[in-house]
């Protein structure tokens, strides 16, 4: 559902505007330092996309599901660093809060992650806990006054810079989501550490790392929402959300994978032609543009049905598994007609291939979805 066409044509342009003048300039230079230099966290802040699902009256732009996934599609069409980072918060930084935290936390916490002053990250994934999330084993044993808590989480987005944890910790019995509550806690809280930046194959300027919990006391009213045993049903609708926009959020380096292989066939010149004229690197293109126009509708469609209140939970499924893939294969394609130029760097077209590949594994594998779709279609 888009509110107003107008604004929303002025506000993807501004996008446009900043991936082209600002985002697109620097990616080497993000790739090179392993971080997103401060001249751009202001362009960010001025763009306003730490804010863009967060309701208004808490200093975000409060867009619907399609109004987000449009911005989304336009917003990555750079180097993915720079929607790490300036869209975490509006997606898992805040979701959690947004759907089923106190007005107290709210008022709190989602002005400062809006505005970009604050950094929020989702703490889930544990050793142990990956797919099977409910095998967490992090634990918040019930004090006087609070919560103490004890465990690791790795590979946690933005976990070496955040400010805000939305983390999750075993409340009650061994398995099972009945038994995980989610606290917010803030960065310098006594007992909680955090790595540095994990090496990984790609997505420099975006640091993952792990989150130590050692005897950390946090009081009652850190608990998400108030309720001990929610944490579960919490992650889980504010994921259903997210897949939405992870799915705009690979189709966008897609598109951008295409535009330049497209320039690329058009200016390369092999047998006196250019290797646009051979059909092979036509055919390429083409079944390229049909993936991403068929995830961009997928994607529009979902986001539709959601914000009319209907049940996406297949379709987010759908949506997250068809368009990583697409984007993985989009990627392999992009090197392909590149040639030797797109396994060297210099192009960004080896940097797009590894930075896109984690799409496939976070936010519930392809797997994952692929059984969570037949579950559906089977019951």
């Amino acid at each position: 559902m888009i509110r107003d066409r107008q604004k929303m044509n002025e506000h993807l342009d501004r996008i446009r505007t900043f991936v082209r003048d600002v985002a697109i300039p620097n990616e080497d230079r993000v790739e090179l330092e392993d971080h997103i230099p401060e001249e751009v966290i202001d362009k960010l802040k001025e763009l306003g996309s730490f804010g863009w699902s967060i309701p208004e009256e808490f200093g975000g732009a409060g867009m619907t599901s399609e109004e987000l996934a449009l911005a989304f599609m336009e917003f990555t069409q750079c180097s993915v660093a720079f929607r790490v980072y300036g869209g975490q918060n509006a997606g898992i930084g805040s979701e959690c809060i947004v759907r089923d935290g106190t007005e107290n936390q709210k008022r709190t916490y989602l002005p400062q992650l809006a505005s970009g002053d604050m950094l929020g990250c989702l703490a889930l994934t544990e050793e142990s806990a990956g797919s099977d999330a409910t095998a967490m084993q992090t634990r918040a044993e019930k004090v006087d006054g609070g919560y103490r808590i004890n465990g690791t989480k790795r590979y946690i987005t933005l976990a070496p810079i955040a400010d805000l944890f939305s983390l999750f910790a075993r409340t009650d019995g061994e398995r099972g989501g009945k038994g995980v509550t989610a606290f917010l806690i803030e960065r310098g809280t006594d007992g909680l550490t955090t790595s540095g930046s994990t090496p990984k194959m790609g997505q420099e300027g975006a640091p993952i790392g792990e989150v130590y919990l050692n005897d950390v006391f946090v009081p009652d009213s850190a608990v998400l929402g108030g309720v001990e045993g929610k944490g579960f049903g919490t992650v889980m609708r504010a994921l259903n959300k997210q897949r939405i926009n992870l799915s705009a959020l690979s189709t966008g380096p897609a598109i951008r994978m295409l535009d330049d292989a497209v320039a690329f066939a058009k200016s390369r010149k092999q047998f006196d032609k250019s290797i646009g004229e051979f059909q092979l690197v036509q055919a390429m293109l083409a079944e390229c543009k049909v993936e991403i126009e068929a995830a961009r509708a997928l994607i529009l469609e979902t986001a539709r049905k959601r914000d009319h209140g209907e049940d996406v939970t297949m379709d987010v499924s759908l949506c997250k598994y068809f368009s990583t893939e697409m984007c993985g294969r989009v990627a392999d394609k992009a090197v392909q007609i590149f040639g030797g130029a797109g396994y060297v760097k210099g192009t960004g077209i080896e940097r797009f291939y590894r930075d896109v590949r984690a799409f496939r594994v976070y936010e519930g594998t392809s797997q994952i979805h692929l059984l969570n779709i037949a579950k559906h279609l089977l019951n």
